[in-house]
């Protein structure tokens, strides 16, 4: 089985190419969505984050869960207390990864892939057997960033200071999916990449 490693900078259009790995059958495990649901209602690392972080916490009818945004905002610029919510989270991440991945093994899949954000930053790469660094030129990402909600062109600054630079993933990278050029052209380069790993 092979893994790939889905990585790229925000608003790179990381999401629609690793639904275009789905579309082709290939099973995505995404690690955003995994935070989300492990810090939504009745999450498994709700009770933890709201031990670290009292005022994250918000409840609804039987639901606890903890408020991203908050979450966010107490991080953002403090480098101890986003250390502290990584120790939380990224443990956790990797289990669940590794139960997934053994339902794939299971299943006999030939190529799974990895959806992590942060792939370089938290040394992912060396779980994976091909990294994918999905990249597009500057004046779009910065266009795609700020029609996000809640985002202005400070707050996408700080992002990408968190963030290791384009240039130095497309280096280090087996592949690149260049998102620039409209979807179509995408999926083409998709789909060239897994007839190429399927020989």
């Amino acid at each position: 089985m092979i893994i790939l490693g889905l990585t790229g900078s925000i608003a790179m259009g990381k999401s629609a190419t690793a639904n275009i790995f789905s579309s082709y059958g290939v099973p995505v495990f995404d690690a955003d969505l995994c935070v989300h649901q492990l810090i939504g209602f009745n999450g498994r690392l709700v009770p933890l984050i709201a031990k670290e972080f009292p005022s994250t916490l918000e409840k609804t009818k039987n639901y606890r869960f903890i408020n991203r945004i908050k979450l966010g905002n107490i991080v953002f610029n403090n480098k101890k207390l986003k250390r502290n919510l990584e120790n939380i989270i990224h443990p956790q991440i990797g289990r669940e990864r590794k139960k997934w991945t053994e339902q794939a093994i299971r299943r006999r899949d030939k190529i799974i892939c990895y959806d992590i954000p942060l792939l370089f930053e938290t040394k992912g790469e060396k779980a994976v057997d091909e990294v994918i660094v999905v990249s597009a030129p500057y004046f779009i990402q910065r266009q795609r960033a700020l029609k996000r909600k809640n985002m202005d062109l400070k707050k996408l600054n700080n992002i990408l200071k968190t963030q290791m630079p384009d240039k130095d993933k497309r280096k280090r990278a087996n592949y690149v999916v260049n998102t620039g050029n409209g979807h179509r052209f995408s999926r083409n380069q998709v789909k060239n990449i897994i007839e190429k790993l399927s020989k």
